[in-house]
This record gives structure tokens, C-alpha cells and sequence, in this order.
């Protein structure tokens, strides 16, 4: 029986590869507000950099699944992501809030949702059939 207080195996996977991937991601972010862009623009193009190095390896390490035919879902799931990041800095940005530190605080949340989105709806698990 899963306790719901240990993570399994699938999510830690999933949290080691995103720290590599968020630090990728909000790297280039920050590179990008450093150089004056919007934050729109820095955002949209840290995930399009990301998206398919993400794919691998969310794909293969986390949800050991090498179906390439499944990128068009996995960009559906960052066209998302990228809406709520959006909508999440705007918001953090009425209450004044510097865009590096708002950028830093929604990482988490973002990727708890990233993680459920993909889970669903790229990679989910094959039913057993019934014979």
C-alpha cells in the first residue's frame, strides 16, 4: 500500500530531472531580462529552448516512455504552462514584486503542474487489458 507521505519513484525522477531542466529554463530567463526583453518574450523563448531537451528527458528518465510521437502533446502541456506563467507574473507583478524573484517563486508550482499535466496526458500509464 503507497503511503501518500513517500513520493514515488516516477516523481522523485521527475524533481531531479526539472532541477536540471529549471536551471536550463530559468537560466536562460534571467540571461534574457539581463539583456532588457520583456518577460513574455524571455519567457516564451526559455521554453522553447527547453521543450524538446525536455521531452528526452522527461520522456526516457522519468516516465520511461521513447515515443517521439507524443512531442506535440508534451508542447500542448508547455503551451499551458507558458499561459500560467504569464498569468502568474502579471499577477505577481501588480503586487510589485522584482520579475528574477517572482520568476524564482512560481518555479514550484509550476512544475507540480507540469508534472500532473504530463503524467495525464503525454505519458500516461497503459491500461492492463482484460482477457
Amino acid at each position: 500500500m503507497k503511503s501518500i507521505y513517500y513520493p514515488s519513484k516516477r516523481f522523485i525522477r521527475f524533481l531531479i530531472v526539472g532541477v536540471i531542466n529549471t536551471f536550463f529554463g530559468y537560466s536562460l530567463f534571467a540571461l534574457l531580462l539581463l539583456l532588457n526583453l520583456r518577460y513574455e518574450i524571455a519567457s516564451l523563448v526559455s521554453i522553447l529552448c527547453g521543450v524538446f531537451f525536455n521531452f528526452k528527458t522527461i520522456g526516457v528518465i522519468v516516465f520511461k516512455n521513447k515515443n517521439n510521437t507524443l512531442v506535440f502533446k508534451f508542447i500542448g502541456v508547455y503551451a499551458i504552462i507558458y499561459l500560467m506563467q504569464i498569468f502568474l507574473l502579471k499577477q505577481l507583478i501588480a503586487y510589485k514584486i522584482n520579475l528574477f524573484l517572482a520568476g524564482a517563486l512560481i518555479l514550484l508550482p509550476l512544475a507540480l503542474v507540469s508534472y500532473t499535466l504530463n503524467k495525464i496526458f503525454v505519458f500516461p500509464k497503459d491500461k492492463p487489458k482484460k482477457m
